[in-house]
């Protein structure tokens, strides 16, 4: 077996681990109480406002228990609201408060500073090649027939 140096998903892990400790630095220091996962979640609310839980936690890669506990500390840190469904009582309604969309818009500003730090020297070419191979990755593990 190869060296897990010389394997790609180890520096794919790799990257993404080093992007999120680095992020969650950086939103730490502007002071703001919220992690990664609890933005990722706001913002898709916040893109797709009738988004269904299981739906959530596809977009967000996160199971129904994650989701859960997320949505009850983004209740709990006022930045999220939870009520029933208008049209069918056994949804929830899951909306952004104030207070969220606040921490939404000094989160984005980070985020995006975050993003242009991480892709620093590194060419839209070479960024459109990774997104196609890494696309292509999901793809075939998506494809649920074996070898």
């Amino acid at each position: 077996m190869e060296m897990l140096d010389k394997v790609i998903f180890y520096h794919i892990e790799k990257a993404i681990k080093s992007y999120r400790q680095y992020a969650q630095t950086q939103i730490k220091q502007a002071g703001l109480n919220i992690t990664i996962d609890q933005w990722l979640v706001l913002k898709t609310i916040q893109d797709e406002p009738d988004i269904q839980f299981q739906e959530l936690a596809v977009k967000v890669f996160k199971d129904k228990a994650s989701i859960t506990r997320i949505i009850a500390l983004l209740e709990k840190s006022k930045y999220l609201a939870k009520s029933s469904h208008s049209q069918d009582g056994r949804r929830l309604f899951l909306k952004i408060t104030k207070t969220g969309e606040k921490a939404m818009e000094q989160v984005s500003n980070i985020v995006l500073k975050n993003r242009e730090h991480a892709l620093r020297g590194i060419s839209e070419k070479d960024i459109a090649g990774t997104t196609t191979t890494l696309k292509h990755i999901a793809k075939n593990c998506a494809n649920k027939t074996t070898y």
